[in-house]
């Protein structure tokens, strides 16, 4: 949970039955009014879009950038630690994260896959699906938004692990000039400037950052060079045009995986075949997108335009395999949206219909690896990616508060690979993909801050490239499917709130990318279970414990994963391997009126996980303590200090699955060991 004050929902409701007796007429649909020009309309603020996202009947969520910018702000991990459902871990301590949301990309220990990343409601994963983190900065956020699986049809995603949507400040947001400066262990700097402001109908945002880190582990040091920015347009109250920007050059360092018994016993350390082979990441990217939302009389219609261009120089090199990866990558795309409210015989109908176009070529090379440079020429292929989807939703509300809810989604997909090497024969090949996915819900505002929600939905992923290859055992791979049950609440109180969700997945085909001796495989797996709990809460225990206006707030998020083969002729009923069937991060905060604030935060992984289909081998159980304070001067300079892990724990932070994993096999990727990082923020 977020610590975020709601907008009031209005008057009690009474009862369902006391409702049902008396109603006689349902509220006229909701007039649109028009937005104070001192706000955005392609990117509202927070408490509007927390409003607009509170409607959806499942799992979403909500983080301020707030909660993020006291205290080190580096990774997508710092700003979805706190979701429940959500599993972010940094891959190497660096600053590129792996994802996985209700069990979604769960075998995938680089790139992102089962989950669509939006930039401003606009996509940042790439035409096939799959997707990186590193090259959103936290610092540019204004608020993000997390969508778990099909709840994610807003945007027309219909994913195991739904969508989530990191929103750029303007000149209308955050106007004014920053400075902040973080530094700290590891050899960490990382310094952000940022201008916005607003003249007449025109405003601003910018905001450059660059970031360095030795890193914890040998051979992990990095430099990030990133800068974001947005221009906007507004004619009159009723209409608005955002250009965004945004530029990226990294320089990655990548450590080998380790067996189980180096990362537990020498967790710094790398293979020798990382400085022989010189594995890193290198990435050019450049990013550029137009939105433009119009008022109408009952709702709004947005459309736009994207392209994005990247090159990704990346060498690997670990026993018995080494490659180097030169990619170049262009995608781009368009969107159109309306949403709105119409009167049906005297019933409201919230609305919305959709669709989305992507496409992209990828130029993939490989070469052999010689000490990190090119060697001979060993593949040479265009990746092609088309992707057409329609969607539409519509709430029905039976009463003032209580919406029937039903959608569908419809995607045509193909992955065309042209081969352009002709040494080892002709590996094109084409692949379609079609599904149609409903969806039904219910929602009920039982109270003006409480809601209890139940959906039904379906959802299809068709293959990434990287998970198809060039052989004909992937190029055969189907789309992964999935069917989920989902139940849960939500609400709030001056002193609590709450958010809970149980749901069960069931999977037919899902995607697997296995590390087996060394080297990549993909298969279907013919069903799989995915189910669990998800509950966050933030309870203000105490006020006046030191002065009148003081208060002391434990907020928390737990997540309950229990992922396992259903009757496969191999594997049976085990454990997907993966992720942690028990997950929980809290947070114990006293914060003066004087605007200091102080206090403990706790990681913990109560469990292992296995790490293969076979059941044999797991993770460590592990327990981070953290702690943060800070001080307002109220004066728009903030100034933070911000401990990680302690105690000093080792521990395993990510890996790699396999089918049986064998005692030497190199799958683990320790976490970093104790960091304290401070830093100043300075506005004005």
């Amino acid at each position: 949970m977020h610590r975020m004050t709601l907008p009031q929902a209005g008057t009690l409701s009474l009862c369902l039955l006391s409702t049902l007796a008396s109603a006689q007429t349902v509220t006229a649909p909701i007039s649109v009014t028009a937005t104070p020009i001192s706000e955005s309309l392609v990117t509202p603020p927070a408490d509007e879009a927390r409003r607009r996202i509170e409607k959806t009947p499942g799992g979403v969520d909500l983080v301020p950038a707030e909660e993020i910018r006291d205290g080190r702000a580096q990774t997508v991990k710092d700003v979805l630690d706190f979701v429940p459902g959500v599993f972010a871990q940094p891959k190497y301590g660096q600053e590129d994260s792996r994802i996985s949301i209700r069990g979604s990309g769960l075998s995938r220990s680089f790139h992102l896959r089962g989950t669509r990343l939006l930039r401003d409601g606009i996509p940042v994963t790439d035409a096939d699906g799959a997707g990186d983190t590193m090259e959103i900065d936290p610092l540019a956020v204004d608020y993000t938004e997390i969508y778990k699986g099909a709840n994610a049809l807003q945007y027309g995603a219909s994913l195991l692990g739904g969508a989530v949507n990191f929103v750029s400040p303007t000149g209308r947001s955050q106007p004014g000039y920053l400075f902040r400066q973080e530094l700290g262990s590891f050899g960490s700097l990382r310094t952000q400037f940022g201008a916005g402001g607003a003249i007449g109908n025109y405003d601003y945002f910018v905001t450059p950052s660059y970031s360095h880190s030795d890193g914890y582990r040998d051979h992990t040091d990095q430099d990030y060079a990133r800068l974001n920015g947005n221009i906007g347009y507004r004619s009159g109250d009723g209409a608005e045009t955002r250009v965004f920007l945004s530029a990226a050059n990294i320089n990655q360092k990548i450590p080998n995986s380790l067996t189980r018994a180096q990362a537990l016993s020498d967790p710094g350390s790398t293979t020798p075949q990382s400085f022989t082979g010189n594995t890193k990441r290198d990435i050019d990217s450049l990013r550029g997108a137009a939105r433009t939302t119009i008022l109408t009389d009952t709702g709004e219609v947005t459309f736009g335009l994207f392209a994005a261009h990247r090159t990704l120089f990346h060498p690997l090199s670990s026993p018995g395999f080494a490659t180097l990866i030169d990619n170049e990558e262009v995608n781009g795309g368009g969107f159109a949206r309306w949403s709105g409210s119409f009167d049906a015989g005297g019933y409201r109908n919230d609305f919305t219909l959709g669709i989305n176009y992507f496409a992209g070529v990828n130029e993939a090379r490989t070469w052999q690896n010689v000490g990190g440079g090119r060697g001979a020429l060993t593949s040479h292929a265009d990746q092609k990616s088309r992707t057409l989807e329609a969607y539409g939703e519509n709430a029905f509300y039976l009463l003032p508060d209580l919406a029937l809810i039903a959608g569908l989604q419809g995607t045509t997909a193909t992955r065309e690979l042209d081969d352009r090497f002709p040494g080892n024969g002709d590996q094109s090949f084409r692949r379609g993909y079609d599904s149609l996915n409903p969806k039904f819900g219910v929602r009920w505002d039982y109270a003006p801050e409480a809601q209890a929600f139940v959906n039904l939905n379906w959802a299809d992923e068709p293959p990434p490239f990287s998970e198809l290859g060039t052989t004909a055992a992937t190029t055969s791979l189907e789309s992964q499917k999935s069917k989920t049950l989902e139940l849960g609440a939500r609400g709030r109180s001056p002193d609590f709130a709450w958010d809970v969700a149980v749901y069960r997945s069931w999977l037919k085909d899902e995607l697997q990318f296995l590390t087996v001796n060394g080297m990549p495989t993909n298969q279907n797996v013919d069903s799989t279970i995915h189910q669990g709990i998800e509950l966050g809460g933030e309870w203000v225990a105490l006020r006046g414990l030191a002065v009148r206006e003081d208060r002391t707030t434990l907020r928390f998020a737990y997540t309950y994963s229990d992922f396992r083969f259903d009757d496969d002729p191999v594997w049976g009923g085990n454990d997907i391997p993966g992720a942690p069937p028990h997950y929980l991060r809290a947070e114990l905060r006293y914060a003066h009126p004087d605007g200091w604030y102080a206090g403990p935060n706790l990681e913990w992984v109560p469990r292992a996980y296995f790490v293969d289909n076979a059941n044999t081998m797991k993770t460590e159980p592990y327990a981070l303590l953290g702690a943060k304070a800070g001080y307002d001067f109220g004066t728009g300079v903030k100034l933070f200090v911000d401990g990680r892990n302690l105690l000093n724990r080792t521990f395993i932070s990510n890996v790699s699955t396999t089918t049986a994993a064998q005692a030497g096999a190199a799958l683990f990727n320790p976490g970093d060991g104790r960091a304290v990082y401070a830093g100043i923020e300075v506005r004005w």
